[in-house]
């Protein structure tokens, strides 16, 4: 891809495009600076024309390439111009894959997806591979751009598939997929069309590694081009495959066939089985031994926010789930859960529907305290299924919380929904709760 001399716009100047206009300007860009943010650390931009504040049209004159970030919508002004002339629009996934010489192992799904890049980038480090581990969860791919890694393990978000074109992981892994980001796509079908992507580029060397448990996943076992790996609790009727056989990981992956011990895997819920069975079918697609990937779920501790355990304080089990950030991430973690249940959820609502947390409530939960811009209408999608009280603030729900909590509860913040009426993420708004908890 020669971009010296060649005028390109980078829109949304937060982590990814500060990358990707690095990795730009290493490569002899003329770069144009967007952010419809009026204020940014100027210190952090690379040299080249800055606009910032709100979209003009007319700064897309003269650019002959667009670099969106994931967080900039489809409606944004330049994006559309830029369409609308024929000038090519990608995002910093794309721009970075062209430039990074190790094969790329990408995984995408709504729920799990940081828990599993993080597991295989440990398995393959285990196997002595210079390992790149990053993407969506935190460094983004451009920094691993002409670097000397023997492989890139990169969480992808379905905004990030939006604006790929050539992007083509040797191993693509799809988790699951529930309701989620329907304040940006207009159904789960094109959600789901979205995540489907991973696997556009892919030729019959790549993989797939898909799970036979979510049926919207395993549709698409018919449609990729690539070899599928798939992952499920039984056993399959063909290979490669890895399934649940007496409390281990059986494995058969068309070569080599065994067994992998859990015994040490201290993830707790059925969704944390599952994310080691597709971490560990990506890691052998990928030549890892099965004793390494033994010993790397026997050593693996998870992820901060992640059904997190806290404290106990009189009996009383403190968890904090922030990254649940939808109702397919809740009921997973309810499902790990011992005893009953006292949820704190809530925040801004993302589009989707909290129907299908009623069963897992009424079976679990014994009161939910609800904050944030969207308790009002948890409130009513869930009105029956427990003991309901809302609130403002976190803070109030960790006090109502800790005041109704008896010995053999579990005080659980799994939010299903976004953070930012009140956070400035998921992970700010979990610090906050384990401050509050360590506090009681």
């Amino acid at each position: 891809m020669e971009l010296r001399g060649k005028r390109v716009m980078v829109i949304g100047l937060g982590v990814s495009g500060l990358a990707a206009a690095r990795l730009l300007a290493t490569r002899g860009a003329a770069l144009v600076l967007v952010d419809s943010r009026s204020e940014v650390a100027r210190a952090e931009i690379p040299a080249g024309e800055v606009h910032l504040g709100p979209e003009d049209a007319a700064w897309i004159e003269g650019v002959e390439l667009v670099i969106v970030s994931p967080g900039v919508p489809p409606t944004s002004a330049l994006v559309r111009a830029a369409r609308a002339t024929a000038i090519p629009v990608i995002g910093e996934l794309e721009l970075a894959s062209r430039f990074v010489r190790a094969p790329i192992v990408a995984v995408t799904g709504t729920n799990g997806k940081s828990t599993v890049t993080v597991m295989i980038g440990d398995m393959l480090k285990a196997q002595g591979l210079r390992t790149f581990v990053g993407g969506n969860l935190g460094t983004p791919l451009s920094e691993a751009a002409d670097q000397d890694f023997d492989a890139a393990i990169v969480e992808v978000s379905s905004y990030q598939l939006e604006t790929i074109e050539t992007f083509a992981p040797k191993v693509g892994v799809h988790l699951n997929l529930t309701d989620d980001h329907l304040d940006r796509y207009r159904d789960f079908e094109e959600y789901g069309r979205a995540k489907a992507r991973l696997f556009e580029n892919q030729d019959k060397s790549a993989w797939a590694v898909l799970n036979r448990d979510d049926a919207e996943v395993w549709k698409l076992a018919q449609r990729v081009r690539s070899r599928v790996f798939s992952f499920g609790t039984t056993r399959p009727a063909a290979a490669p495959a890895i399934w649940i056989d007496s409390g281990m990981l059986a494995f058969d992956d068309g070569v080599r066939s065994g067994r992998i011990s859990l015994y040490g895997f201290k993830l707790p819920g059925a969704h944390n089985l599952a994310n080691a069975m597709a971490a560990a079918a990506a890691a052998l697609a990928m030549g890892v031994e099965a004793k390494t990937i033994e010993r790397t779920l026997a050593s693996f501790h998870g992820l901060p926010h992640r059904v997190e355990f806290v404290r106990e304080k009189d009996g009383v089990v403190y968890v904090d789930d922030s990254k649940g950030t939808n109702v397919g991430a809740v009921v997973e973690a309810l499902a790990a859960m011992n005893g009953p249940v006292i949820l704190i959820a809530g925040g801004m609502d993302k589009g989707g529907s909290y129907e299908p947390l009623r069963a897992a409530v009424k079976e679990r939960v014994k009161l939910i305290t609800l904050i944030g811009s969207a308790r009002a209408k948890m409130s009513a999608a869930l009105a029956g299924a427990a003991a309901i009280k809302c609130v403002e603030t976190l803070a109030e729900a960790v006090k109502l919380a800790a005041q109704h909590a008896q010995a053999g509860d579990t005080v659980l913040l799994s939010p299903a929904c976004s953070s930012f009426d009140q956070f400035k993420d998921y992970a700010e708004r979990g610090r906050v709760f384990q401050k509050l908890v360590r506090s009681l």
